[in-house]
């Protein structure tokens, strides 16, 4: 079986482009719903981003969302502090994961996957692009946030151009050209890529 990257920017359409392949029947390990979840859930963590920024980091057991980003975004330490503190749960969670798959394939769609630098264990990895005005217009939407803070994260992740080139696969999400052809035909070379090294 293949272990397949999804990647991109913040609002470049990882999720739409995830949806499209898990209606294909390829598993997907949302990186970030795990993190979330293991912050939340690993005694041990939570110690340790208490520890880290202070007990303001929860209220009442959940993670204090908002805090956190003001913290991390304005602050490029701060925010290898976080990233090294949840990674490594969520990349072995991630690796345990995709052991327990049997498909041609399976997806770990993750923002910082060049970041974190786990890309080098995997076969492929697929990169989603969108113009830098289309992805801020739609993470203000999706994350209720100003144009600032948006921009302040895009900032934090290697630049598209350089991202996409790292990548195997490019998908283009402009709302100009159709999605659902790109993932079918990289859908396509997969299941052959994985019928060929078997």
């Amino acid at each position: 079986m293949l272990k397949v990257g999804l990647t991109g920017g913040i609002g470049s359409g990882k999720s739409t482009v995830a949806a499209l392949f898990r209606l294909l029947g390829i598993p997907v390990f949302d990186t970030d719903i795990a993190a979330k979840w293991i912050m939340e859930h690993d005694e041990a963590l939570i110690d340790s981003i208490k520890n880290a920024f202070g007990e303001d980091a929860y209220i009442d057991h959940k993670l204090n969302r908002k805090y956190i980003a003001d913290i991390v975004f304005k602050d490029k330490y701060q925010l290898e502090v976080l990233n090294s503190l949840t990674h490594p749960a969520t990349i072995k969670a991630a690796d345990d994961w995709m052991l327990q798959q049997n498909s041609p394939y399976c997806i770990k769609e993750a923002a910082l996957l060049f970041e974190a630098g786990t890309a080098g264990n995997l076969d492929y990895v697929v990169g989603v692009q969108a113009p830098d005005t289309l992805r801020i217009h739609r993470a203000m939407q999706r994350d209720n946030a100003n144009r600032q803070d948006i921009i302040a994260r895009m900032e934090k992740q290697i630049d598209q151009t350089i991202k996409m080139k790292l990548c195997d696969f490019v998908i283009n999400n402009n709302e100009q050209e159709l999605l659902i052809p790109q993932v079918l035909e990289i859908h396509r070379k997969l299941v052959i890529s994985d019928k060929w090294l078997k």
